[in-house]
């Protein structure tokens, strides 16, 4: 069953999604490791800028998921999850639940302490609550990124 990690409390959600892929090991794992689901194109957009200059001296691997360069990359931008294969890790940068979430082994939430994606986390929360889904938190004001 996917394990749900939230970690709420981001001032900047797309700088804390930032900081939790430097945090996961990417050179450990076999490509794709990570799928990053930004069904928003301008999220998505924003979020691929800014992993080409995180951390502050180089950039994290990334592509888009239809790259041809997809299977040979650490984290894959997605706007759909219908036609990836990968079942490891998802990051959730949606306001909604990733439609087929549970094939992923992992599933990552970052939230930010604005409304517009605080309330619908909740949502999410108590949906995976109510299903039996492992969840932890993590408060990322008091143990940051």
């Amino acid at each position: 069953m996917t394990k749900v990690l939230f970690c709420h409390g981001a001032q900047d959600r797309l700088q804390a999604a930032a900081a939790w892929l430097l945090q996961a090991g990417l050179d450990d794992q076999p490509a794709p490791a990570i799928i990053v689901y930004a069904p928003d194109a301008r999220v998505a957009e924003r979020f691929d800028q800014l992993l080409w200059t995180t951390p502050a001296t180089g950039f994290i691997a990334h592509c888009r998921a239809d790259s041809p360069l997809a299977t040979e990359t650490p984290v894959l931008i997605a706007s759909n999850l219908e036609h990836l294969p990968q079942d490891g890790q998802l990051l959730n940068l949606s306001d909604e639940l990733p439609p087929g979430f549970s094939r992923f082994e992992n599933l990552v939430e970052i939230i930010s302490v604005d409304d517009a994606a605080r309330l619908p986390a909740r949502d999410r929360v108590k949906y995976y609550r109510d299903r039996g889904y492992d969840i932890q938190y993590r408060d990322l004001q008091k143990e940051p990124l």
